[in-house]
């Protein structure tokens, strides 16, 4: 099978992050829950890995970093735990439902106001809007990082001159940039940023985090037990276990703590060059291909994603005759990016999404040129 599903979770992990996990599952106990070696051990683990990921994405505090499930629970958790009745709040079209769907039932819930920045025929942010989206009761600008559809990377400098210069927070969806692109929160103006360990950053499922800003507080979505404060009828104010209820996948977290290792052994401006080449070798190839038609701005910084169609094809059909004919491994449909497909044209018709990540190969891409042109000729 050649994998190209990288944006929804990268199949191919370091062997380290695989021998953490087992071993994490042979030793700790539960995390925070005891003073026994199997619970310090656990809790060892955890505080190891928040400094890793702190110093990683430029966090200033490492017990701001939150771990959760995924990056859909982390927005989750900074949506809810931000937002409320008399806020007024601006988004884009390029969010996946994990930001969409909380901020849609926050309106119907508290009356949340919500306006979205449009994109253009290639799926570009029109971030030139943003001034006249801009309100009196605007709290905070929440966006994606890169999109899961078109791979476009949104220009975050520009959103965080607007954010400062109206004393906005700003919310930031790194589940398709965490891994690939540097990014450090106190440098780019990062008040909350919400990943996932399982894509780019080479992690095990059910691993995520929230980062936090010094001195910024959020409700807790969930409540529950921390192992400390029991007493107390709320939840403990102090991060993290403020906002983590419940016991910790540590198990997880071990294996995401050796897949930061692993990254920083490598350097992202070692994958970035890897993951750049493929796709650039990727779209060439496509773009020239009679009937095919690529989304996205290729002119711009451009993350290691490629959406086609092929004709009027539906998306569903190609991703199966490539995955029954050819082995290669896509999504097709919708990606969870209903506003995007729609600003696209493509909510019909869905797309076929190519991903790629550092261990895929010229020697794949290529194939994938050879059955798409295949396809095509059909």
């Amino acid at each position: 099978m050649i994998y190209f599903d990288n944006a929804a979770t990268t199949l191919v992990k370091p062997p380290r992050v695989a021998e953490a996990v087992v071993q994490a599952m042979q030793s700790m106990g539960n995390c925070g829950r005891g003073s026994h070696p199997c619970s310090r051990f656990a809790a060892g683990a955890v505080d190891e890995a928040r400094i890793k990921l702190a110093a990683f994405f430029g966090c200033k505090r490492a017990d701001h970093v939150v771990f959760t499930q995924n990056a859909t629970q982390a927005l989750n958790m900074a949506l809810y735990g931000l937002l409320g009745t008399g806020d007024h709040v601006i988004s884009t079209v390029a969010e996946h439902n994990s930001v969409l769907r909380p901020l849609y039932r926050l309106q119907r819930e508290v009356g949340l106001e919500l306006d979205l920045i449009p994109a253009d025929e290639k799926g570009t942010l029109r971030l030139e809007l943003l001034p006249k989206l801009l309100k009196p009761n605007t709290k905070a600008v929440v966006c994606t990082h890169i999109s899961n559809l078109t791979g476009n990377i949104t220009d975050l400098e520009t959103i965080r001159r607007f954010t400062a210069a109206h004393q906005l927070l700003l919310v930031v969806d790194a589940a398709q940039s965490a891994g690939y692109l540097p990014i450090h929160m106190e440098q780019m103006g990062i008040d909350i940023l919400c990943v996932t360990g399982h894509k780019g950053l080479m992690g095990p499922q059910g691993t995520g985090a929230l980062l936090l800003r010094e001195e910024l507080d959020l409700r807790p979505l969930c409540t529950g037990g921390t192992g400390v404060q029991s007493y107390l009828r709320e939840q403990p104010a102090q991060l993290p276990e403020h906002l983590e209820a419940g016991t910790l996948n540590a198990h997880g977290i071990a294996g995401l703590s050796a897949a930061i290792d692993y990254l920083n052994d490598l350097s992202l401006e070692r994958i970035r060059q890897q993951e750049d080449s493929l796709t650039a070798r990727f779209y060439e190839g496509v773009q020239k291909i009679p009937g095919v038609r690529v989304y996205g701005d290729f002119s711009r910084p451009h993350g290691p994603i490629v959406s086609l169609n092929l004709g009027s094809w539906d998306s569903g059909a190609v991703s199966d005759a490539l995955a029954e004919d050819y082995g290669i491994a896509t999504r097709p449909g919708a990606h969870c990016a209903p506003l995007m497909h729609m600003a696209l044209g493509t909510e019909v018709q869905g797309a076929v999404r190519f991903s790629f990540c550092y261990h895929n190969t010229e020697e794949e891409i290529d194939t994938a040129i050879c059955a798409i042109a295949q396809l095509a000729a059909e």
